[in-house]
């Protein structure tokens, strides 16, 4: 009975001091876990304010605008070169948007046209068609115009006052083109020229510093290829407003042509 006692007792003890153990490990865990857990919060922190000062860094370099970009490279390239290829740039944009704006103007529907010039003549009525082709804007109309001054004349004065007409309207919708041209070449002729100044500078600097640097021939060649950067964009984007401009030249002068073809077979059809 005493050994069953003491075996109880000590199971007991046993029991009773590993729960006491474990509840001090259970308790000391927490600190543990608290102080990695601070220790691992405080990096993260410093990591998400580098994060922050490096977006505000990216802010402040995208802050940088187009336009000051644009500025830069102008100073840096000589206020002596880039100025003419600005100008060339500004003055191929000015005849561009004129024969935009003259062109556009010169499109007109040629079949309604044509219509009420038939109409007009169906009934005899030449100065009716006269004033239709005076109130309708556009080269065809007045080629139909001349042809129709002339109603009283022969075929062949009627077709020649056409084709002749046809022939100036057409050098209309083609002028101030040869200067856009003009504005395309010299362009890049700037900027070339821009460059071989520039390396010629280069080499200058390189003969005063008596060294082959790095730094003076990269500075200067960069200065030096600037220019000729600008031409070509400049020219690049006067091309692509000049291909344009022709097309929609080409296909005035096919309308054109289409309906003076129409415009004599209804001449010859109701004159007397």
């Amino acid at each position: 009975m005493k050994k069953l006692v003491a075996l109880l007792a000590i199971a007991s003890f046993i029991t009773f001091g590993s729960s006491q153990v474990a509840y001090a490990q259970d308790e000391k865990t927490p600190e543990v876990n608290t102080t990695k857990t601070d220790s691992a919060i405080a990096p993260n922190a410093a990591n998400e304010t580098v994060a922050a000062e490096a977006e505000v860094e990216e802010e402040v370099v995208e802050e940088k605008s187009f336009n000051q970009v644009l500025k830069d490279k102008f100073i840096e390239g000589g206020a002596g070169w880039m100025t003419p290829i600005l100008l060339v740039l500004i003055l191929g944009l000015a005849l561009v948007i004129e024969r935009i704006i003259y062109l556009n103007l010169s499109t007109s529907n040629t079949t309604k046209l044509l219509n009420d010039i038939e109409a007009a003549l169906k009934k005899g009525d030449v100065e009716a068609a006269k004033g239709i082709c005076r109130n309708t804007r556009g080269p065809v109309a007045s080629v139909f115009y001349q042809g129709l001054d002339r109603y009283n004349e022969g075929m062949e004065d009627i077709e020649k006052a056409v084709v002749s007409y046809g022939g100036v309207q057409t050098a209309r919708l083609e002028s101030n083109m040869s200067w856009i041209g003009f504005c395309i070449a010299v362009a890049p002729s700037l900027g070339f020229l821009g460059t071989v100044v520039g390396m010629v500078q280069a080499f200058d600097d390189i003969e005063k510093a008596g060294d082959i640097s790095p730094t003076i021939v990269a500075g200067g060649m960069k200065v030096a290829l600037i220019t000729t950067v600008t031409g070509l964009i400049v020219a690049i984007i006067l091309q692509l407003f000049y291909s344009y401009l022709v097309s929609k030249i080409d296909s005035l002068t096919n309308t054109m042509e289409d309906a003076t073809i129409s415009y004599m077979d209804i001449v010859v059809r109701y004159k007397k």
